[in-house]
């Protein structure tokens, strides 16, 4: 009988046993997450299982929430035992969900411990790593030196000061902690917070925005800061109608019209969004900045807890609605004029990963020989799973190149998250295993080898120029 989560986990061939082995311990590159820089730079210790693995994770919010256990044990002010408690009755009824599977590789690659989590082993497991969590060995910089990662993008706002990234460099921190270009708040003319957004950023730019020429001037000036302290990256959230064609003129009108605190139609909406897409593609390519898109979130479904707890609390869901043609134009659009920056497509609806991966195959060409220039992305919140993940790895082999891949990400608020990179690499590596045994490609060892290692962390080097 296979033993629970052991070595070969997940590995259910030779040749997959054989390319895990070659990249069990590669660098992780993670480039795109939401970890907090300060605490990087203060090289937090956290006090007790509960925070490092409830605070902030909606992921297990949800879980706990379809449990059944009270709100005051997720989000509230119940003891942090009880909560940890409430969270391994959780696990245990979580047979089949990634997070069973997440939460047992933090335990053994964290803290060496392989017995399930379950109500009758909690009490023994919280005070096993909370005695270890105590040291400093266990503080946020160690964490993230357990599971060798090499590079990490945070996520961040054009106004953001980046002063922890300064610091964390000016430290002589060996991990490089990148700041990531997220202008969401600058592009949300829907959102009741855009026009006080705008005059914030008129204010830490220091002149006058009341068009789109001084506004992209705005945060093309920011992103030249970004770079200056390390970014290479950008992140998108189209959630709604993102392109409409229209003109310069008239999205100027739109926005001098949302400014005097009008509201829009969405059509007038989706004109602004497409046009400061397209301008901000170009600036990407300008700077080669990668642009990555994450399409088909439909957030804070809950107007009760919308009230009560705020955003990114466990309330979004994975959006229907069909974009092809909006996608289509908005990449034509930056591509007509070889203005298309390195770009990378997630959907959060895995009806679009087809479609997302086959629209990718007609935006690659360029005279600059990078590999997969428009591409697929890893499965992405809620298809981050074996099933998510396989799709994810066959879509991209049966319509375009894995071989390109950039490989995975954790896209998490957790110091704990990097495991997740090893269950996307056993589950690769499983999958190439498969075809090679199965007669469908040859068992070239050094090939395979090379290939594993780039996907899983090589082509994000030369990708994003780490």
């Amino acid at each position: 009988m296979t033993k629970f989560m052991d070595e070969d986990f997940l590995l259910t061939n030779d040749t997959a046993k054989k390319l895990f082995a070659a990249v069990k311990d590669e660098p992780i590159y993670d480039f795109h997450n939401h970890l907090n820089p300060r605490e990087i730079y203060e090289d937090k210790c956290f006090d007790n299982m509960a925070e490092v693995w409830l605070g902030g994770d909606h992921y297990k919010w949800r879980a706990m929430r379809a449990n059944g256990i009270s709100e005051s044990l997720i989000t509230g002010d119940g003891a942090p035992f009880d909560k940890f408690m409430a969270w391994a009755d959780t696990v245990q009824n979580l047979i089949g969900n990634p997070l069973y599977h997440w939460t047992h590789l933090e335990l053994q690659r964290y803290f060496g411990i392989t017995t399930p989590l379950n109500p009758d082993t909690a009490k023994e497991i919280w005070d096993a790593c909370n005695e270890k969590l105590h040291t400093k060995e266990y503080s946020v910089r160690n964490l993230l030196r357990m599971q060798k990662v090499s590079v990490l993008c945070t996520t961040d706002d054009p106004i953001d000061t980046l002063e922890w990234h300064q610091k964390i460099r000016e430290d002589g921190f060996e991990i490089k902690v990148l700041p990531s270009f997220r202008p969401e708040k600058a592009i949300g003319i829907d959102k009741d917070g855009f026009v006080n957004y705008i005059n914030d950023l008129s204010m830490v730019v220091e002149f006058r925005i009341d068009d789109t020429e001084s506004l992209l001037k705005a945060l093309e000036l920011r992103l030249e800061y970004f770079i200056e302290q390390g970014c290479r990256v950008s992140d998108h959230s189209l959630e709604s109608l993102f392109f409409v064609p229209t003109t310069k003129s008239e999205v100027d009108q739109i926005l001098k019209t949302r400014m005097s605190g009008v509201k829009l139609t969405e059509e007038q909406e989706g004109k602004f969004r497409g046009y400061m897409l397209t301008q901000l593609g170009r600036i990407y390519a300008k700077h080669d900045i990668v642009m990555q898109l994450h399409i088909g979130a439909i957030r804070n479904n809950s107007e009760r807890f919308f009230r009560i707890l705020g955003v990114d609390t466990g309330f979004d869901a994975t959006h229907d609605f069909n974009y092809a043609p909006q996608l289509s134009a908005l990449l034509s659009a930056m591509d007509l004029f070889d203005e298309l920056p390195k770009t990378i497509l997630y959907c959060l609806n895995p009806k679009d990963t087809e479609m997302l991966n086959v629209m990718a195959g007609s935006f690659c060409s360029n005279e600059s020989g990078i590999k997969g220039k428009v591409q697929l992305g890893a499965a992405w919140w809620f298809c981050d799973h074996k099933n998510g993940m396989e799709r994810q790895i066959e879509t991209m082999s049966d319509t375009g190149l894995i071989s390109t891949s950039v490989g995975m990400l954790t896209d998490s608020r957790s110091f704990l998250s990097f495991p997740r990179h090893e269950l996307y690499r056993r589950i690769l590596c499983n999958k190439i295993g498969s075809w090679v045994e199965a007669g469908e490609y040859p068992d070239d060892d050094s090939y395979l080898r090379t290939l594993v290692r780039n996907i899983c962390g090589r082509n994000a080097v030369a990708y994003f120029g780490f």
